[in-house]
């Protein structure tokens, strides 16, 4: 039976959360360092995935997990970051979801209480000022 998965309390504002999809392999990807970087200087969460479909097996999967903790583990250890990182499996598919709003797409979420439309910001042109005219 699937759980009910609640937002927790509304705070003021939430904090960041920096995704960021772990390749398997046995190096540190860099986009890990740059996260946990990133994170201590935003006071923000790192969320390193490892992409499992979810019909992969149990023992896969427990790998795949035990495989990104030791890589998190690393890249923690390569930028002295610590308690910004936490760990998870994602579903491809979830990952296309999220990853497609960063490629332009929107992306909405529905939940009890409503609906949250997720767009990306289009850059902005500079502002164009008249010269001051001097007397």
């Amino acid at each position: 039976m699937p759980l009910a998965v609640m937002d927790p309390p509304a705070a003021r504002r939430q904090t960041p959360w920096l995704v960021v999809a772990v390749p398997a392999g046995p190096d540190v990807p860099a986009s890990l360092v740059w996260a946990l970087h990133e994170a201590a200087r935003r006071e923000a969460t790192v969320l390193a995935v490892a992409l499992v479909d979810s019909g992969v097996p149990d023992r896969l999967r427990t790998a795949a997990l035990g495989t990104l903790d030791a890589l998190v583990l690393r890249a923690v250890g390569l930028t002295g970051v610590h308690g910004r990182a936490r760990t998870a499996l994602m579903d491809p598919l979830v990952y296309q979801a999220l990853a497609g709003t960063a490629r332009g797409g929107d992306l909405v979420v529905v939940r009890p209480e409503g609906k949250t439309l997720l767009r990306p910001a289009t850059p902005r042109s500079p502002a164009v000022r008249p010269l001051a005219r001097t007397a």
